[in-house]
């Protein structure tokens, strides 16, 4: 099977490739300058010389805050260039997998997001994420949306790759306590995926298809999933961090974080019999990783 990835450098592109090298699936990252999002018109050919079974749009425009101050280029590659990918994927008439994200929601819900619950973006990057996932939806009806949150892997920028950098050389760090979300491991993702990928090919029922949510398994709050970080580092031979739960207010950012990012995962259960591993021993999995590449 042949899976073409737009991004080259993202969490999940990166881990795509190193599962797919795994399990004997051809993945093949298309981005700059072949495929620019921010330019539509690059988008169908740059695919099509891939000659896939099926499309993962992995690429976005992630800098949540930036966005608050650049909302013509979010728009331009999280919701046009999106749109973009899956009327590609339905010109060659195969199914698109599309990353999403929690931030679609307004975070005050008191228990975990389901997939039919009403959205709501608080942010610039929510909302771009959330018209992309609509303009997915009606270029093909071959879809299958994956919602996800808190992604951390050990490639590129993300928070635990900064917790463990910071903790090289600081005692202890203030971290917000009063956000709640699922901690997930982009090769989880992947692994989950490249399964969906392979039904989504050979079965065509309208079940496997829509939106999902693809979460780690648990719930944390930022301090939480620090505090397991460093307790893991710990247990490689680091030097113990301490971690002092602050608030949101203590932590302003231009973009309002959702209090509430916890997705529940049954209907990926259900539909697909998928459930990420548990977030702590994903966690565990990743810091060790690091620490053995320093």
């Amino acid at each position: 099977m042949r899976i073409a990835v737009t991004g080259k450098q993202g969490q999940v592109a990166q881990s795509l490739a190193e599962i797919g090298a795994e399990t004997g699936v051809e993945i093949v990252l298309v981005g700059r300058p072949e495929l620019d999002l921010r330019d539509a018109s690059t988008v169908y050919d740059a695919i099509a010389r891939v000659k896939p079974d099926l499309i993962v749009s992995a690429a976005a425009y992630t800098a949540v805050d930036k966005a608050e101050a650049e909302p013509a280029e979010a728009f331009a590659i999280n919701a046009v260039g999106a749109g973009a990918v899956a009327e590609a994927a339905a010109r060659l008439g195969m199914p698109i997998i599309h990353l999403s994200t929690d931030y679609v929601f307004d975070g005050f819900l008191d228990r975990p997001y389901r997939e039919d619950d009403a959205v709501g973006p608080a942010s610039i990057y929510g909302a771009s994420k959330l018209q992309g996932e609509r303009l997915v939806a009606d270029a093909t009806a071959d879809h299958a949306i994956f919602r996800t949150a808190w992604v951390y892997s050990p490639f590129g920028n993300n928070f635990v790759k900064t917790m463990l950098r910071l903790g090289e050389t600081r005692a202890e760090l203030g971290v917000v306590a009063d956000q709640i979300g699922c901690p997930t491991s982009a090769l989880d993702i992947a692994e989950a995926v490249i399964s969906v990928a392979r039904r989504l090919a050979t079965d065509p029922s309208p079940s496997l298809r829509g939106i999902f949510h693809l979460t780690g398994t648990g719930q944390a709050s930022w301090a939480d999933f620090a505090e397991h970080v460093f307790r893991s580092a710990e247990a490689g031979g680091r030097a113990s961090v301490n971690v002092n739960r602050i608030t949101t207010a203590d932590y302003p950012t231009p973009a309002r974080r959702p209090a509430n990012s916890r997705l529940s995962g049954e209907k990926l259960q259900e539909r697909h019999g998928i459930r990420l591993p548990d977030w702590r021993a994903s966690t565990d999995r990743v810091v060790e990783r690091l620490l053995s590449n320093v």
